[in-house]
């Protein structure tokens, strides 16, 4: 019986059309399905972490931090989630736990730019807000 209050399919066609939808651009319905998938299978990785993408995309800053948060506490060495909760930090402005995130994503991945740039960048801003009165 299918039920009527879920999109046709089981998990992995949620999964892998949150996927296509994500690479799409429409990342507010990517989320809504990817959650439909997680809710299904709360342990998958690979559905948590597109779910977290997505949620930072659509920008649901803090729903995306919950995502990430929920990574690392399955695997406290996944620099992808460290540095996905550090973006995601500090677009919800939460500079001190956005810089704790990307130093260990740089400490974890030293050899990935990207990660060191976005450290430094929250660094200055949590300088600027700092000096500010």
């Amino acid at each position: 019986m299918v039920d009527p209050g879920q999109p046709d399919g089981g998990v992995y066609e949620w999964y892998q059309r949150g996927l296509q939808l994500l690479g799409d651009r429409n990342p507010a319905a990517a989320a809504t399905l990817l959650e439909r998938a997680v809710a299904a299978e709360p342990t998958s990785r690979s559905a948590r972490e597109a779910l977290a993408r997505a949620q930072y995309d659509a920008g649901r800053y803090r729903d995306a931090i919950d995502s990430f948060t929920h990574l690392i506490a399955a695997n406290p060495t996944d620099d992808y989630a460290q540095f996905g909760l550090g973006l995601a930090a500090s677009r919800a402005g939460e500079l001190e736990l956005a810089a704790e995130h990307l130093a260990l994503a740089v400490a974890m991945r030293p050899d990935l730019d990207h990660y060191a740039r976005a450290l430094r960048g929250v660094r200055a801003r949590r300088g600027l807000a700092e000096e500010l009165p």
